[in-house]
């Protein structure tokens, strides 16, 4: 859950760090529901992802192992199981939408997120 926090206010920092805090208890609640793929190195956890049925929730990765592969690892390991995928992402955290893109995701559409008022772009992938 550190790493999630972490994560979410480093990549984030058009939203309150108090937003992540606040729904921390939350996400924490829902983990074990979610599909959770580890990326780990010597023992040490460096990013994960987590699914419910063919949504991305997210991909976290520590913020010293990223544009290392970390997160792309994650995603062709998830891609491996299925031949659909989809997320959101933030229109203004702008390397994460590049980096799906690259990654083969498209555009579906863009909506409101009524929790941060940020817009957020729905990104579709299919095999």
């Amino acid at each position: 859950m550190k790493l999630w926090l972490d994560a979410n206010i480093e990549a984030h920092d058009f939203i309150s760090a108090d937003y992540w805090k606040d729904n921390y208890n939350q996400v924490e609640n829902m983990l074990p529901e979610a599909e959770i793929y580890v990326y780990e190195n010597e023992g040490r956890i460096e990013g994960f992802t987590g699914l419910t049925g063919d949504y991305i929730a997210g991909i976290f990765v520590r913020k010293e192992c990223r544009s290392k592969g970390v997160g792309k690892s994650l995603l062709d390991h998830v891609k491996k199981n299925r031949s659909r995928l989809v997320l959101q992402v933030y229109k203004k955290n702008l390397r994460a939408e590049k980096f799906y893109e690259r990654e083969g995701f498209c555009t579906v559409k863009e909506q409101m997120e009524e929790g941060t008022g940020q817009q957020e772009i729905i990104m579709e992938w299919i095999q």
